[in-house]
């Protein structure tokens, strides 16, 4: 994401879209007005804002209906609602149809700093891996599809990669040479309690009791050998939205939950 992160704000009361839209200027954002599901909806078509802030309910089409009309365009867009009440039934709608979260007025702004300030990382994906041919197969997809990547074959080096930079998962392979992957999993997690790792591993059968042991540690989820690739961005984006849910005040749930 190069330069300022770019926030359309969206609500029929002009007097707070104003006051959102000075506040996320002072703080160094770049904002948008809109004040209609509508006008949003043509705003996200012809301005590209890197997230959206939207009221849910307001004349003509609803926050809800524009949130669907907006992900049919732009399915990885980052999009907010906002309400002074909504029902549970709202909200899961909502969710459902891709919004990160419903925030409660009036807005928590440290929330949302927290938030916009998560959307500013790269997208970066650790590859731990002695399959180095492998490794870089799925990195080439990953750097394809926006992700940076790292690659690592020595579990050794691994905590270093996280000490160095904002890692968003670990995509960690269950057999690495004579070193057992749980290990491994079991140093991250005790280091970054929260770090996704999904587990990979191209022995189904084999590793049955491995891969239960992992879930149990705390991995994501495990994949096996050869994975459809397609499923491998669709977990990784599947991570970014709960990680960015979590900043909301989401519980970031592993998958087998």
């Amino acid at each position: 994401m190069g330069g300022k992160t770019k926030v359309l704000v969206v609500d029929d009361d002009r007097r707070m879209v104003k006051i959102i839209c000075d506040i996320l200027k002072v703080k160094g954002y770049e904002a948008a007005e809109a004040y209609t599901g509508e006008e949003a909806v043509e705003k996200v078509k012809s301005d590209h804002p890197d997230c959206v802030l939207m009221d849910i309910k307001m004349p003509g089409i609803s926050g809800v209906e524009a949130l669907q009309k907006i992900k049919g365009m732009a399915p990885d867009l980052p999009v907010v609602l906002v309400s002074a009440y909504t029902t549970e039934a709202v909200a899961k709608e909502a969710k459902q149809l891709g919004a990160d979260t419903v925030l409660t007025k009036p807005v928590d702004f440290q929330m949302l700093f927290s938030f916009l300030a998560l959307l500013r990382k790269e997208e970066s994906i650790l590859i731990v891996d002695d399959d180095m041919n492998y490794a870089k197969t799925v990195g080439d997809v990953l750097q394809s599809r926006s992700f940076r990547m790292e690659t690592e074959a020595d579990p050794k080096n691994v905590l270093g990669h996280m000490e160095r930079d904002y890692k968003l998962a670990v995509l960690l392979d269950l057999k690495l040479g004579d070193t057992d992957g749980l290990e491994v999993l079991k140093a991250v997690r005790a280091k970054y309690p929260t770090k996704p790792v999904v587990l990979v591993t191209g022995y189904r059968d084999e590793m049955t009791d491995s891969i239960e042991k992992g879930l149990k540690i705390g991995a994501y989820t495990c994949l096996h050998k050869p994975f459809e690739m397609d499923g491998l961005i669709d977990t990784i984006k599947e991570i970014s939205r709960k990680k960015r849910g979590n900043v909301l005040g989401e519980t970031f749930h592993d998958r087998g939950h």
